[in-house]
């Protein structure tokens, strides 16, 4: 450890990182079953450990010094105790609270980003981190580590010659997440009617129009495209989507969003962060599909069972494989079958989700930095939340209005200081 440890000294005081400890082996991962192009990959990099253990030391320090407004509350990626469903709840709960004024509407525009973070340049990071208060030293070393790195490719067996590159952020990094979360740290809505909510390089617009005056939001986009063009990163109108969520009636017709000279294809649903969202805010595509994946796996249970299987494997691989499945949708619906096979009791659907609400309530309340966290006010008594005015049953059975109600189960929250 002594070694290692004069090494990472040395390392730090000349700002030089070796370039031993910098050379990468990528190896393309597939990010769907059926690829046709390159760019259906991820291009993982695999780094040596002693590097790793090095950056994580660096990683820690830094986000010891940044004071904590620095990362963005609105980048739900890298952050203990957020997901992607913090993220979905964020943009939902904005648009549902909007919607319930008159003559409003929402627009939900998910952004994609070619590349995100092979395209960083290390000099505008650099800058950021310079404004943001990391010292001179800690910013040259930083860049060293980001410049004139030797990396091959192995696809197989097969192994490509040696490139060195001077820009990006390799993909299996330890630093490479919290780099990015830096850089995209100014990535925020200017005007108060619109929010712009990440998760990793997967951002996601919400404008919230009233009466037809989407003028702010207009301007959003196109404060956000030429923040995008600022930072080298490279916008993909054609993987690029919107929803427009609107109820009012006789309102069908919108004008086409235009990037770049590309018109941005308007879709009646989508899925983002592995979530079916539809322009009505239904869930019954979401919930088909994981009752249909859900439903095949039911045939591996049947298996076990032929198989002679004891009831505890089978409670395993039930809840690893299928309730896990059920859990990541917010519905009301469950399929009983599994439990006849396995001959045990199973918790319901409705049991999951209400402990599943629970925790993701108290993990909310704990953490000050939390976009909802303002949302939990506790009652002058301090035993009960404040319920949340709602017209509409699409807010009442929303995230935060259902998890507001959870009575005597959810701790006191923390002061801000």
């Amino acid at each position: 450890m002594g070694v290692f440890t004069d090494i990472f000294n040395i390392s730090l005081q000349q700002a030089i990182v070796p370039s031993c400890f910098k050379a990468a082996t990528i190896v393309p991962v597939p990010k769907k079953p059926a690829r046709s192009c390159f760019n259906e990959y991820h291009p993982v990099a695999l780094t040596p450990i002693i590097m790793k253990c090095f950056e994580r030391l660096v990683m820690e320090h830094i986000r010891s010094i940044l004071p904590p407004p620095t990362i963005d509350p609105f980048q739900f990626a890298y952050r203990a105790k957020r997901s992607s469903e913090d993220a979905i709840c964020s943009a939902l709960h904005s648009a549902l609270t909007h919607l319930e004024r008159r003559d409003s509407y929402a627009r939900l525009l998910f952004v994609d980003f070619s590349s995100a973070f092979n395209t960083i340049v290390p000099q505008r990071l650099i800058c950021k981190l310079d404004k943001l208060g990391l010292s001179t030293y800690l910013c040259n070393w930083l860049l060293d580590f980001l410049c004139q790195r030797p990396q091959v490719v192995r696809v197989g067996n097969n192994i490509s010659t040696s490139i060195t590159l001077t820009t990006g952020a390799p993909q299996g990094c330890v630093l490479s997440p919290l780099l990015f979360t830096l850089l995209t740290h100014d990535c925020t809505a200017t005007y108060s009617s619109n929010h712009v909510l990440e998760y990793a390089d997967d951002t996601t617009l919400v404008g919230l129009i009233t009466e037809g005056d989407d003028t702010q939001y207009w301007s959003e986009v196109d404060l956000l495209t030429t923040w995008c063009r600022d930072n080298h990163l490279l916008l993909n109108v054609n993987k690029t989507k919107k929803i427009v969520v609107d109820f009012r009636k006789g309102h069908t017709q919108h004008l086409p969003l235009t990037i770049d000279d590309a018109v941005v294809e308007r879709l009646s649903s989508t899925r983002i962060l592995g979530v079916h969202i539809s322009e009505d805010l239904s869930w019954t595509t979401k919930t088909v599909s994981l009752a249909k994946k859900a439903q095949r796996r039911l045939y591996f249970l049947w298996k076990l069972r032929r198989a002679s299987a004891p009831p505890a494997i089978m409670t395993t691989f039930y809840r690893g494989t299928i309730e896990s499945v059920l859990s990541s949708c917010i519905a009301v619906w469950c399929n009983p079958t599994a439990g006849k096979i396995i001959g045990a009791s199973l918790p319901s659907l409705k049991d999951i989700y209400s402990s599943h609400l629970a925790r993701k309530a108290t993990t909310i309340v704990c953490d000050v930095s939390h976009p909802a966290h303002s949302l939990f006010d506790l009652l002058p008594s301090g035993k009960r939340y404040k319920s949340l005015h709602s017209h509409t049953t699409r807010l009442t059975n929303s995230f935060i209005l259902q998890a507001v109600r959870i009575p005597n189960s959810l701790p006191s929250p923390p002061s801000a200081a």
